[in-house]
């Protein structure tokens, strides 16, 4: 992505390089300068009299790999199609099967941005847990207390009506979830701790992890949070509006 990015960036900078050797009126003997070195001295000084260019230059660029990134990772989720993400083997899935409205969310249990996106999920959630199909993946990737959390939180599953419980608890958490955290969090929910951290090392529980990251790299998403609501990718923090918005509903 990133060499993807400086390419993009050299190749737009060489065609604003020669819109302003034109500008400037240089002479050109076919493709070459008549004095390279005359020609760079002017672009420097030029660059350096009218910095916003460079400004501008880097934030179209930068938009434009944005919409491409945007598009390619659409054009993905589109192939995979939406069972994929409602597989219980990956996902915590909950709702109606032949809901009109779907949201899927990749997270990470110490992503400030799913943190943030809190209040709407469970709010939307709340409201629409009858008539909507919901499907939470942890998404571990912000190191090893993420995947600790990650493996309660799928663990949690083996405990009948527990699970949402736990993932709105220690999402709304400020601290970061250590295990110390991790593990009073599931207490407060109801969870029986000693039958948790047996099925914590289960091979299920690392088999769903290994299979979000494999579907995650399928679909072209690397961060969090990602949701995917009627099948439409959005990537980062949603607010109430927000969501309203993506699932076209009025609540």
């Amino acid at each position: 992505m990133i060499e993807n990015w400086k390419s993009a960036a050299l190749a737009g900078l060489g065609g604003a390089a020669i819109a302003i050797v034109a500008v400037l009126g240089l002479s050109w003997v076919g493709a070459l300068p008549v004095s390279r070195a005359v020609t760079d001295a002017r672009i420097h000084d030029y660059l350096m009299r009218n910095t916003g260019v460079i400004v501008e230059m880097t934030e179209k660029l930068q938009t434009d790999q944005s919409l491409q990134e945007d598009a390619a990772r659409q054009a993905a989720v589109t192939k995979i199609g939406e069972k994929a993400f409602f597989d219980p083997r990956v996902a915590f899935v909950t709702g109606p099967a032949n809901a009109k409205t779907t949201i899927v969310e990749f997270f990470d249990y110490n992503c400030p941005y799913c943190r943030a996106s809190l209040p709407a999920v469970k709010k939307y959630y709340g409201a629409h847990k009858n008539d909507t199909r919901f499907a939470f993946i942890e998404f571990p990737i912000k190191g090893a207390n993420s995947t600790i959390a990650a493996r309660a939180a799928i663990a949690a599953r083996k405990q009948p009506d527990k699970y949402l419980k736990f993932y709105f608890a220690l999402m709304n958490e400020e601290d970061l979830a250590t295990p110390d955290l991790i593990f009073d969090v599931a207490r407060k929910a109801g969870l029986d701790n000693e039958k948790l951290r047996k099925d914590m090392p289960d091979k299920s529980v690392e088999a769903a992890i290994d299979a979000a990251h494999k579907l995650a790299r399928a679909s072209k998403i690397d961060g969090t949070p990602a949701f995917v609501i009627n099948g439409r990718v959005r990537e980062g923090a949603v607010d109430e509006s927000t969501l309203k918005q993506l699932t076209g509903s009025r609540v």
